[in-house]
C-alpha cells in the first residue's frame, strides 16, 4: 500500500471479502470454513480498516471456538485472529494516529474474552480501535510483526503485574512457546534481570539459550521443582501454578495465564493495548526483542485449518503465522 495514498476515496475497498469462518462451537477441523463473501466491516469513528497481510494464531482462537468462553463471548458467526498485520485503508472520524497507507500491526481486541470482534484478522480485511495499534517497526515483515502482538504484550503486561524489576531472577515455564519466548527476551534485555530459567523440551534448549535464559531446564528430565535454586518470580506459560509455587523464593510471586490458578499465584487476562507495542519499539528495532516464528510456517491462507491443527498439539516453537493474506 503506497503511503501517498491521501485519502480513502481512492482506496477500492469492496463490500465483501474472503475469510475463514466458523458457524457453530466445535473444532476447528469440523468447524472452520472458507468463505469468499463475508461482508467487510463497517468501521466505527475510532477505527481504522485495515488490509490484511498476515496474521498469527494464538491458543485463544481455537478456545474461544470450542466454545470456552461463550458466556462472554461475542455469538457466532465469527471469523477467529487476534493479531494482525496490514496496511491502513481507512480511517474512522476521530483517528489521530494512523492515516492511510500506514503498515501497522496489533492485537485487534482490547479485552480478549469479553465481546472479543466478530470480524478477527483471519480475512482479507479486518476493522481495529487506534488504541490497540501501532506502526510496524521498518524492520520487521509482516509476517514477524503478525507473530508479536498478543504474545509479547502477555509476556509484558504479567512482568509489570509482578513488578518484576532489574535483578531479579525468574523461571519461565514454556519457555519456547509464543509468550514463554518473549518473557524470557524481556526479563533479560528490557527489565535487566540478574537470572533467567526457563523450561523446554530437549530439543528446543539451545533455542531458550539465544533468547537470553542463562539456565535451560529440560523438562522431560528434570522437575524444576526439584532445583536446589528458587527465583523471586515464576511466570507461568502452560498452567502449572501449583507446581510454580514450589520454586519460588519466600515473598517471590507466580504470575501464570492458564487457569485453574492456586493461590497466592496471579492469573491475568491481558488488556491489548498499542501502548506496550510502541514503548517496545526501540527494542525490536534494535533487535534485542526478536520475533520467534514456528519454522513449520508460515501457512498460506489455503491452509489456515493446517495452522490450526498444529498449534491445537501444542508443539509450536514460537508463534504460527498465516501469510500471504490474499
Amino acid at each position: 500500500m503506497a503511503a501517498a495514498v491521501a485519502s480513502s476515496d481512492s482506496v477500492s475497498i469492496p463490500s465483501v471479502n474472503k475469510a475463514w469462518v466458523y458457524s457453530e462451537h466445535g473444532k476447528s477441523a469440523d468447524v472452520l470454513k472458507f468463505d469468499p463473501n463475508v461482508p467487510v466491516p463497517e468501521i466505527k469513528e475510532d477505527q481504522v480498516l485495515i488490509k490484511v497481510v498476515a496474521a498469527s494464531l494464538n491458543p485463544v482462537d481455537f478456545k474461544r471456538m470450542l466454545g470456552y468462553f461463550k458466556d462472554s463471548d461475542s455469538s457466532p458467526p465469527t471469523v477467529p485472529g487476534y493479531d494482525v498485520a496490514g496496511a491502513v485503508v481507512k480511517v474512522g472520524s476521530r483517528v489521530t494516529k494512523f492515516k492511510v497507507g500506514d503498515e501497522v500491526y496489533g492485537d485487534l481486541n482490547e479485552k480478549s474474552l469479553d465481546k472479543p470482534k466478530k470480524i478477527g484478522s483471519l480475512a482479507e480485511y479486518t476493522a481495529a480501535e487506534e488504541r490497540v495499534l501501532a506502526l510496524k517497526p521498518k524492520n520487521l515483515s509482516f509476517v514477524e510483526a503478525a507473530s508479536l502482538p498478543l504474545a509479547i504484550e502477555t509476556a509484558y503486561e504479567g512482568l509489570e503485574r509482578v513488578e518484576f524489576s532489574a535483578g531479579k531472577s525468574i523461571l519461565v515455564l514454556g519457555g519456547a512457546g509464543g509468550v514463554g519466548t518473549h518473557v524470557i527476551q524481556l526479563a533479560k534485555h528490557v527489565f535487566s534481570a540478574s537470572k533467567v530459567a526457563a523450561t523446554a523440551s530437549t530439543k528446543k534448549l539451545d533455542l531458550l539459550r539465544s533468547l537470553g535464559a542463562d539456565l535451560a531446564i529440560d523438562y522431560t528430565k528434570e522437575n524444576f521443582e526439584d532445583l536446589p535454586e528458587k527465583f523471586d518470580v515464576v511466570y507461568d506459560a502452560v498452567g502449572q501454578s501449583d507446581r510454580a509455587l514450589k520454586a519460588v523464593k519466600e515473598g517471590g510471586k507466580v504470575v501464570t495465564i492458564i487457569g485453574p490458578v492456586t493461590p497466592p499465584a496471579i492469573i491475568f487476562v491481558l488488556t491489548s493495548t498499542g501502548a506496550v507495542l510502541e514503548k517496545l519499539k526501540p527494542y525490536l528495532e534494535s533487535g534485542k526483542v526478536k520475533p520467534v516464528l514456528d519454522p513449520t510456517g508460515p501457512y498460506p491462507f489455503s491452509k489456515t485449518v493446517e495452522a490450526f491443527a498444529y498449534l491445537e498439539t501444542s508443539r509450536a516453537t514460537g508463534k504460527v503465522v498465516v501469510y500471504p493474506i490474499p
